[in-house]
């Protein structure tokens, strides 16, 4: 019979079944000490609260190691199916798929068997029963045969087999042979007789037939033809005639007697072939009264009869039934059979230390290109110019590179010719570009939030219009949290807050920087209780005012814009906003949660300054940042322009 896929997915359930495994194991005895579990690498068990370790305890874990280290391969194409299992000891290996193999087919038998114990039982219950009631079924036509005086005799048939009829119906029918048979004789002997009474006596059959009719016949001939001849010598009277001629007398005598006493024979046949036939009549009628009788005595009879017939051929069914399963049950042969026994490896199977380099390798780079891929698609950060472009819609005014690391910005801005320095460079150009009249008057520096380069960028930008022979004024109104008077070196006693509450001029608190050309600044000065209210007044107005009458450019380190309503306040007080966003760091909900809000307060928004931006690993408008800034860096000083 064709065995479909189901059946043999079935049988590789069944070699991972978790019955078979703990046969296995009982029959390894794997779970009697701590032995495996310490030869397969695990940890046995451990005594909780004291309490041992059971045996139950120690054989989930034996159970967990025998179904890890299993496996179960189909062969393709085939009807094979290769076990194997992996351990430390090769011994041991070859020991478990062993005792899978032969404990599967064990199994196999036993469910065989098992499966037809219900049936078997069932079996012998209905047996019993069926039993019983045949019994009392013969009981009870045996009881009223009796009773009836019902006897039955069998008859022998053709194929060894014989029905069964009473002794009133079997002599009716041997009487009624009889009779027919008597009849039979009967119209013979009555046309015999017939024929015999109506034809003369010599011409009778019988009679001519007959020998002594015949041997005096041939006698009498002989007689006559003496007679005939000597009648012509001698006369009728002569004694030897006389004598010849009672000869011849007595012989027609004795050939009417015989003839007569067979015409008498044929006569008596018919007689008797009458009488018998009579008798035989009046014995088949009273026959048939009794078997009439008998056939209405016999209706319950039959009844019963049957009942003892059905009983009888149920219980011969059930018994050749229980013996077919009994058999079937107790068979060995199985449709499973191990064609190659396992045997302990020379070498260890695993690890193959190529595969497993080539396999670490392909995952390794497959992960990584997929990790990067990931990377990138969740990364909300601004990573460069183009997503400036793209995710604020807003220019990119500049591109400062990030430092190595130990380099501070102050000390990389004195490099006049390092990238860091021409960068800002680039910026101060872009800003002289930003309107129509070239550089706003008042430029504001701010972020969305500390620590992106905020203050380098204001000072950098200060420093780089002072050179080109601007009157500069740098101002830090970060009245939270000051930086830039750490930067340029002075104190921070007084300042814009010193003004703008009213307690100096613009004299009394500004500092010359004069190594940067002609730069100002005025630093931050004490920290008010409440910034916000200090810079929303109208002081701040007048002060930008009074110092566009004397400075070309106002440079102002604001705060950050995200949790504070002084940078958008500042913002609208100028006349251009710078927005300093940190590469790879800056989220773009923040950037643009930065900017709504700027917009917000009326700020005339000129670009964007991406800082610390990694000139390696971005390139923007087809050229690496790192190597535009640092153009002309390595050639000898006769080359440089």
């Amino acid at each position: 019979m064709a065995q479909g896929e189901e059946f043999f997915q079935t049988q590789y359930g069944l070699l991972r079944s978790r019955s078979l495994a703990e046969r296995v194991i009982q029959n390894l005895r794997l779970d009697t000490s701590d032995a495996f579990i310490t030869s397969m690498g695990a940890t046995p068990p451990r005594p909780l609260n004291g309490a041992p370790v059971t045996a139950a305890q120690r054989r989930e874990v034996v159970l967990g190691l025998i179904e890890e280290g299993l496996s179960i391969r189909p062969v393709r194409s085939s009807r094979l199916v290769t076990v194997s299992f992996l351990s430390p000891d090769p011994v041991l290996s070859a020991q478990v798929a062993n005792a899978f193999a032969t404990n599967f087919i064990q199994s196999n038998l036993d469910r065989k068997f098992d499966s037809s114990s219900y049936a078997r039982d069932f079996l012998e219950e209905r047996l019993i029963q069926t039993k019983a009631r045949l019994e009392d079924a013969e009981r009870q036509l045996v009881a009223y045969a009796a009773n009836q005086q019902i006897i039955n005799v069998a008859e022998p048939g053709a194929n060894g087999e014989g029905a069964t009829q009473s002794l009133a119906t079997t002599d009716l029918v041997a009487l009624n042979e009889a009779l027919a048979e008597a009849k039979a004789r009967r119209v013979a002997a009555e046309e015999k007789w017939r024929q015999a009474s109506s034809s003369s006596l010599l011409s009778m059959p019988e009679v001519v037939q007959n020998q002594s009719i015949q041997y005096l016949s041939q006698a009498r001939a002989a007689l006559a033809a003496s007679y005939e001849q000597r009648l012509s010598l001698y006369r009728p009277e002569f004694p030897e005639m006389v004598q010849l001629k009672a000869q011849l007398d007595e012989t027609d005598r004795q050939i009417e007697v015989i003839a007569a006493n067979v015409r008498g024979s044929v006569r008596q046949e018919y007689q008797v072939a009458v009488n018998e036939e009579r008798a035989l009549q009046v014995r088949v009628n009273q026959l048939k009264g009794e078997v009439l009788d008998f056939r209405e005595r016999s209706v319950q009879y039959n009844i019963l009869q049957r009942e003892v017939d059905t009983s009888r051929s149920l219980y011969d069914t059930l018994l050749q039934r229980y013996g077919e399963i009994g058999v079937a049950g107790g068979l060995t042969s199985n449709n499973i059979s191990i064609v190659d026994g396992a045997q302990p490896p020379s070498r260890p199977s695993e690890p193959i230390l190529i595969l497993n380099i080539v396999l670490a390798a392909l995952l390794g780079l497959g992960l990584g290109v997929l990790t990067a891929f990931l990377l990138e698609a969740l990364d909300e950060t601004i990573a460069g110019p183009e997503d400036v472009e793209s995710k604020l819609g807003m220019p990119v005014l500049g591109v400062i590179p990030a430092l190595p690391k130990g380099v501070l910005p102050i000390e990389a801005l004195q490099d006049m010719r390092s990238g860091f320095a021409e960068a800002y460079y680039s910026l101060r150009t872009a800003l002289q570009f930003s309107t129509p009249d070239g550089a706003p008057s008042s430029l504001f520096i701010t972020s969305s939030r500390p620590s992106e380069g905020k203050s380098t960028t204001a000072l950098a930008t200060a420093q780089n219009f002072a050179r080109i022979g601007k009157r500069v004024l740098l101002l830090d109104l970060d009245l939270r949290k000051p930086s830039m008077h750490r930067l340029i070196n002075v104190p921070n006693d007084r300042g814009m807050s010193s003004i703008l509450s009213g307690a100096s001029s613009l004299e009394q608190v500004v500092h010359k920087v004069s190594q940067n050309g002609d730069l100002s600044f005025i630093c931050a000065g004490p920290l008010p209780p409440n910034p916000a209210e200090l810079l929303s007044g109208v002081r701040i107005q007048n002060f930008l005012e009074e110092a566009r009458q004397v400075y070309d450019i106002i440079v102002i380190d604001g705060p950050p814009v995200l949790g504070f309503a002084d940078a958008p306040v500042l913002a609208s007080s100028v006349g251009g906003t710078v927005f300093v966003l940190e590469a790879r760091s800056t989220r773009r909900g923040q950037a643009r949660g930065a900017v709504r809000r700027l917009r917000i307060g009326s700020a005339r928004l000129l670009g964007v300054v991406l800082t610390k931006h990694d000139a390696k690993s971005a390139a923007y408008g087809g050229y690496d940042y790192s190597a535009d800034y640092m153009y002309g860096a390595d050639e000898p000083p006769q080359k440089r322009r």
